[in-house]
């Protein structure tokens, strides 16, 4: 068995050739050749490409190394979402969301309801989910949730599902592959934004969902090919690239980002901290059994006294970009209300610890508290 970063660095790979690149340069056909009778694994580039293959491959021995499994990978994580729940779903069934989830799966729910769907939301804390999964068709959860980062048990949650005859998928986009494997938890789906710390350096828009089970992903390659939603060969290819320094990437940025929460810790204008892997946070015992030790996620978040405070913390930090998204190599912290869609405060920060060096990233943090009080 070999560790994970030494998988990462190898997952999808060919075998090597002599004069060849390690990783074969990105493949940009729309069309192949095809004499006689179309056959082989290649015909149109809608339905697959040579690039996508090998992406395919890595991702799916980092979500399920002992077992193999199939991965689909698409143009973003939305793009992801989108396709397991409408490939899994007909006209009068119901299923579980999140209602602290991503943003945009409000956005999802209209759609669909508008093709008569019966949604249920729940928190991602309690047994809120358990409650509402009788009758439902599939069970979606967000552990750790975005932003607020609660966890709830998947092994659990995915037992009572399959129980009454509901299928589980779980966004892993925030934990990664190498925090969290929740297909050994017992979910049919893993399904993340590659955009996010996958990838680590903000160039790429990318999404995947991964099952063991050959029939589901058939439906989601299908319903990738009927509407389009097929990532590009480069950034298939950057993505791949970037996937060997996953584990270096996941580590450091774990680390940070508990030196950060508990540098935190005690600061009189900070409430609400929250981190999995601080041991005073609230999901700290499960996420410590069902995640990877160490391996608790880049994202902290906080809540300030008020907007005006949030925005004078955000301008006086040096070594932090004021952005969206997370999981990149380098710091970013928004206050999340300025979007709306998501219930937190005015203050809410939630910030994504990159690869830089703890100990400075920490100083510029206190530093940026102490200038946004005056």
């Amino acid at each position: 068995m070999t560790g994970d970063g030494t998988r990462a660095v190898r997952a999808g790979l060919p075998a090597p050739e002599a004069y060849e690149p390690p990783l074969p340069g990105p493949v940009f056909a729309a069309h192949y050749h095809l004499p006689g009778e179309a056959a082989g694994p290649y015909t149109y580039g809608r339905d697959t490409n040579p690039t996508w293959t090998h992406l395919e491959a890595a991702i799916g021995e980092l979500e399920s190394p002992d077992e193999p499994a199939h991965t689909v990978a698409f143009a973003s994580g939305m793009a992801a979402i989108t396709a397991v729940l409408f490939s899994q779903l007909r006209t009068g069934d119901a299923v579980v969301l999140p209602a602290d989830g991503y943003q945009l799966l409000p956005a999802v729910r209209a759609r669909l309801e508008s093709y008569g769907i019966e949604v249920r939301t729940a928190p991602t804390v309690g047994d809120a989910q358990l409650d509402a999964l009788d009758g439902a068709r599939l069970l979606w959860i967000e552990s750790p949730s975005n932003p607020g980062l609660d966890v709830c048990d998947i092994r659990r949650l995915a037992d009572a599902a399959h129980a009454r005859g509901a299928l589980v998928a779980v966004d892993n986009t925030l934990a990664t592959p190498l925090g969290q494997r929740p297909l050994d938890l017992g979910a049919d789906f893993s399904v993340a934004s590659g955009t996010k710390a996958l990838t680590g350096h903000g160039d790429v828009l990318l999404g995947y969902a991964t099952t063991r089970d050959a029939a589901p992903a058939d439906a989601v390659r299908l319903w990738r090919k009927t509407v389009g939603a097929i990532p590009g060969p480069m950034e298939s290819w950057l993505a791949h690239r970037s996937l060997a320094t996953l584990a270096l990437r996941v580590r450091q940025q774990a680390a940070g980002a508990l030196a950060l929460a508990t540098a935190l810790t005690g600061r009189p204008e900070v409430t609400g901290l929250r981190h999995p892997g601080l041991p005073g946070d609230p999901a700290h015992a499960l996420a410590a059994r069902q995640m990877r030790p160490g391996r608790f996620g880049c994202v902290v978040s906080f809540v300030l006294p008020d907007r005006a405070h949030a925005e004078r913390f955000l301008t006086a930090l040096t070594l932090v970009d004021d952005a969206t998204s997370f999981g990149g190599v380098r710091s970013t912290a928004e206050r999340r209300a300025r979007w709306g869609g998501d219930a937190v405060p005015e203050g809410f920060i939630r910030f994504s610890v990159g690869v830089e060096d703890p100990e400075d990233l920490v100083a510029d943090v206190l530093r940026a508290l102490d200038a946004a009080k005056e």
